[in-house]
């Protein structure tokens, strides 16, 4: 991978990659003018509702909201393609209530609350095509007697369901549509000796998994059921993901990758545990794995890089702060993501999404979370 100075870009850290926030803005307006030639766009077809989400997301962290809509056509329609607004609803089952990863394909949890990640970010929830109460019905729909939720009708169940069924009922206003309690302690039996949680009760801690269930219980409102002890060992358990190359793995012996740089760190954000690893060095693993050339982050460096990864790369290096230092009088304000919704600060405060934090006793409270209510505990003995 290519690191030209000559190209647009931003110094975070001394001695490591520039952030290449142009390049990273063209990858993305180039991926999705080529997603219907390309091997990248047949291979994702089935789930592009999710590819579309993290491409706008990043987009909308690095670009004010007009900008977004100016490179990707969002309400219009730019280079003969049809404004993505119009295709997210070509994508709804207007007889489920649900959304869709593509056109043609059945509705599933994940890609509706993608659906309304990306109506969100565009204040476009009012849209006269969005039936709420069909969506609403839905996800209650799919909350099983044990408080798990399925993915669809053929009866997944997964914490990241109910964490998809929490964000996206929120989103709508309507978390007292469901069994919260029991949506609340399914989701505590699915914690592990060793602080993690897994897809279902028993099941092996992931670090994708702990952020589905801490995400849940945060916007709950019941992070507060959790004891000090799990506070601190949840803590200790994803501290220990940093590897020596600064990045983070999912579980233990696995290699470092840029995803879980979002999954581990809005973790540790919402739990004010950032301090508990080494920022810098997580910073400068993102950067490296960078493509200095043609923009876009990998899972790791010299690997292809792919949307998924950008957006979890770019959102990582928001919630360490890195990309919100002022470089000078004239250089770029990147908006500052939200570690429980995965959605713009200035977003999940004009749609007044609720959640509950954890700090420890007279500790600072990260200013990118001032709106949420705090869960006060001991500090660490």
């Amino acid at each position: 991978m290519s690191k030209d100075s000559s190209i647009s870009s931003i110094t975070l850290l001394k001695g490591r990659p520039p952030f290449y926030e142009s390049l990273h803005v063209s990858y993305i307006e180039k991926l999705v003018e080529k997603m219907d030639v390309s091997m990248e766009g047949a291979v994702t077809e089935h789930l592009r509702m999710s590819g579309v989400y993290w491409s706008l997301a990043a987009l909308h962290i690095l670009r004010e909201p007009y900008q977004v809509d100016a490179l990707m056509g969002f309400t219009f329609s730019k280079n003969g393609r049809q404004p993505i607004l119009d295709w997210v609803f070509d994508c709804f089952d207007t007889s489920t209530g649900s959304f869709a990863g593509n056109c043609g394909q059945d509705g599933h949890l994940l890609y509706t609350l993608s659906a309304l990640q990306i109506l969100a970010l565009h204040d476009k929830l009012s849209d006269p095509r969005l039936d709420k109460e069909k969506v609403i019905q839905f996800i209650g729909n799919l909350q099983q007697p044990d408080g798990s939720f399925a993915g669809d009708s053929w009866g997944e169940i997964d914490t990241r369901f109910s964490y998809c069924a929490l964000s996206a009922l929120s989103i709508l206003g309507a978390l007292n549509r469901i069994s919260l309690s029991q949506a609340v302690n399914f989701v505590l039996q699915c914690r592990n000796l060793d602080g993690g949680f897994g897809a279902v009760v028993g099941a092996e801690s992931h670090a994708g998994q702990v952020f589905c269930c801490v995400g849940a219980l945060a916007i709950a409102g019941s992070l507060d059921k959790l004891k000090t002890d799990d506070i601190d060992l949840l803590g200790w358990w994803l501290s220990e993901r940093q590897v020596d190359s600064g990045g983070l793995n999912g579980r233990p012996e696995k290699q470092a990758d840029v995803c879980y740089s979002w999954w581990i760190l809005s973790v540790l954000s919402i739990m004010g545990q950032v301090d508990w690893i080494s920022r810098d060095k997580l910073a400068s693993f993102i950067l490296k794995c960078q493509d200095g050339e043609d923009g876009g982050v990998a899972d790791r460096p010299d690997d292809a890089v792919d949307v998924f990864h950008t957006f979890f790369g770019v959102a990582g290096l928001s919630l360490l702060g890195h990309l919100h230092v002022k470089q000078s009088a004239s250089s770029a304000i990147f908006r500052r993501v939200d570690p429980v919704y995965a959605l713009p600060i200035d977003v999940v405060r004009r749609l007044a999404l609720p959640a509950k934090i954890v700090a420890r006793e007279k500790q600072l409270i990260d200013e990118r979370l001032h709106h949420y209510d705090v869960y006060y505990y001991n500090k660490l003995r």
